[in-house]
């Protein structure tokens, strides 16, 4: 059985209603106190019908390993994660595009939970991931990503290479972040069907991976080292992702609303 903890993966856990909780526990020094929030994620317990026990401290450090748990621990039944037509089929938001987010070997939970809090933020349709060689959707996950981790959909699959090929043929260009790759990321126009790849903490994308994408693109360095954490490169692309799509069209660069173009043939490295 999964646990998640901290008061605000708690309530959002509650709020999304995304999987069942078996039930919540409540440091017994904890509930002794008066505690507004404690008192409000109680009263959504109350409210879904979620059972609620209390134990000493020391047995929910125990459950989570970590004594950051703030005094409430969740035990929810294992997620089913999405498949990737899952993604696919689901409709367009606002802005007329579909925009997914896959990772290609990132391990560290901190980084994954950070990711996946940006993806909620900047209005991600959905999160690919590997089953291999991918950091597990965690308490530390959950608790890294403040609670976004139950409201962000996500399909496992088997192969990212195949599942960003499957992609292509849906007319999804897929886009990878790499430190030496052209153009940057703020002359990419996002405001079409999109796929942001992001390798992992060490070595960045595969080979066969980076061969797959459509454009590689670079955030530019000002200083002494060459990139950015995954987590960071990320949520920087994602939210100029969102506030090109906000502009609408024609308007990224201050130009003035064009008509719609023919289509033209895909062209790209790896298409």
């Amino acid at each position: 059985m999964d646990v998640l903890y901290g008061l605000h993966p708690v309530e959002e856990a509650l709020r999304a209603g995304t999987r069942p909780l078996d039930h919540v526990s409540v440091a017994r020094e904890r509930e002794a106190r008066r505690d507004p929030r404690m008192d409000a994620v109680l009263a959504l317990c109350r409210q879904a019908g979620v059972r609620v026990t209390t134990e000493p401290r020391e047995l929910l450090t125990r459950h989570c390993r970590t004594d950051a748990h703030q005094g409430i621990v969740a035990f929810l039944r294992e997620r089913k994660l999405l498949a990737l037509e899952d993604l696919l089929r689901a409709p367009k938001g606002p802005s007329g595009f579909h925009f997914f987010l896959a990772l290609d070997g990132v391990e560290d939970p901190h980084n994954y939970g950070a990711l996946l809090r940006s993806a909620d933020g900047a209005g991600i349709d959905g999160v690919v991931v590997p089953e291999r060689r991918s950091a597990p959707l965690s308490a530390v996950a959950a608790k890294s990503s403040a609670g976004a981790s139950e409201h962000v959909r996500i399909a496992q699959v088997t192969n990212v290479t195949r599942a960003l090929e499957a992609m292509k043929k849906q007319n999804v260009w897929i886009v990878g972040l790499d430190e030496r790759g052209t153009p940057d990321y703020t002359d990419f126009d996002f405001r079409q069907d999109c796929c942001l790849v992001l390798g992992s903490e060490g070595s960045g994308l595969h080979e066969l991976v980076k061969r797959t994408c459509d454009h590689l693109l670079r955030i530019p360095m000002a200083g002494s080292v060459s990139s950015l954490n995954v987590s960071v490169a990320g949520a920087v692309v994602m939210y100029e992702a969102m506030r090109q799509r906000r502009v609408g069209p024609g308007r990224a660069t201050g130009q003035a609303p064009q008509a719609p173009q023919p289509a033209k043939p895909r062209k790209g490295l790896g298409s």
